[in-house]
């Protein structure tokens, strides 16, 4: 029970830490780094600290579970931001803050395919939905209209697909292995297959003179060190105390830390719809939580 308690707090803090993280990648797309740069230079940064930390197993058990890691290391690393930070690029940070916050259902989705136990009561269910009705409220925060971008759009929801098959996915290792082995291999993989999109599709444009402006380091260095190093190993721990699916339903709060962030850091006004959005989407995140199971195979 106290892991389990445990578990909700440390969730709580990476959602914290991942929901500044919207506001910092655009910073770094307008001092023009490009989405594939951002990554590489975050999980670069995150692979070094977590070698310091995780260096002396090398690889998994089997050739599946090397795969899973590899698996991960794509869906929750190079495919899953390289498709979030393009969404930025061609659609509104509105429409794509709504569209990523469909994580937790389509988690819910994937995994109750594959595992009965993770599987959530009807109950539970209506409550996720709230919550989603609470997030768009949050994100639109007084604006009524979305402005559509088919291309934007599709790469969001990809985004968030890729996240629930990166859950699916640690739900197989996450008995078997420790987080800070987890953790420095979907680093690993993550920044051996970026590599590829480097190769074969757009060089890597590194600018020294960028990379050092203080804004741009700076955000580098949290994104590197506090939301991927610190945000991916606590992340991996909460899953196997909670499970894939009731964790994350926490992701539910990313868009709510967002918006607060974006009124401390970049002066945005927050709408009596944006504060409804945000008691809506607590209180259904409560309910899918509630009577939530830990699973255990």
């Amino acid at each position: 029970m106290t892991k389990r308690i445990y578990g909700h707090i440390g969730a709580i803090i990476v959602i914290a830490i991942w929901g500044t993280t919207f506001v910092s990648s655009k910073v770094l797309l307008n001092s023009s780094l490009q989405p594939a740069d951002i990554f590489l230079y975050r999980f670069s940064i995150a692979y070094i600290c977590m070698l310091i930390i995780s260096h002396k197993r090398l690889w998994a058990d089997s050739i599946k579970d090397e795969l899973a890691l590899l698996g991960m290391g794509v869906m929750g690393g190079s495919l899953y931001f390289l498709t979030e930070n393009m969404a930025l690029t061609y659609s509104t940070s509105s429409n794509v803050s709504i569209l990523v916050s469909t994580t937790p259902l389509v988690t819910m989705l994937v995994v109750s395919l594959f595992y009965k136990s993770e599987r959530m009561k009807a109950k539970q269910i209506i409550s996720s939905f709230i919550a989603f009705a609470g997030v768009v409220l949050v994100v639109l925060n007084g604006q009524l209209v979305l402005h559509l971008n088919p291309k934007g759009d599709m790469l969001a929801l990809a985004a968030s697909t890729t996240w629930a098959f990166y859950s699916l996915l640690m739900r197989r290792v996450m008995s078997r292995y420790s987080s800070d082995f987890i953790t420095r291999k979907v680093f690993a993989y993550g920044l051996l297959t970026i590599l590829l999109y480097f190769i074969f599709i757009t060089p890597l444009s590194f600018d020294i003179d960028i990379l050092f402006q203080p804004v741009v380091l700076s955000n580098l260095l949290f994104l590197g060190f506090i939301a991927s190093t610190a945000g991916y190993l606590l992340w991996n721990w909460v899953m196997k105390q909670l499970g894939a699916v009731h964790s994350s339903n926490y992701i539910y709060l990313q868009s709510f830390i967002t918006m607060l962030a974006g009124s401390i850091i970049l002066n945005e006004k927050i709408t009596m719809m944006g504060i409804a959005g945000a008691v809506i989407l607590i209180l259904g995140m409560i309910g899918a939580l509630r009577n939530g199971k830990k699973t255990t195979t």
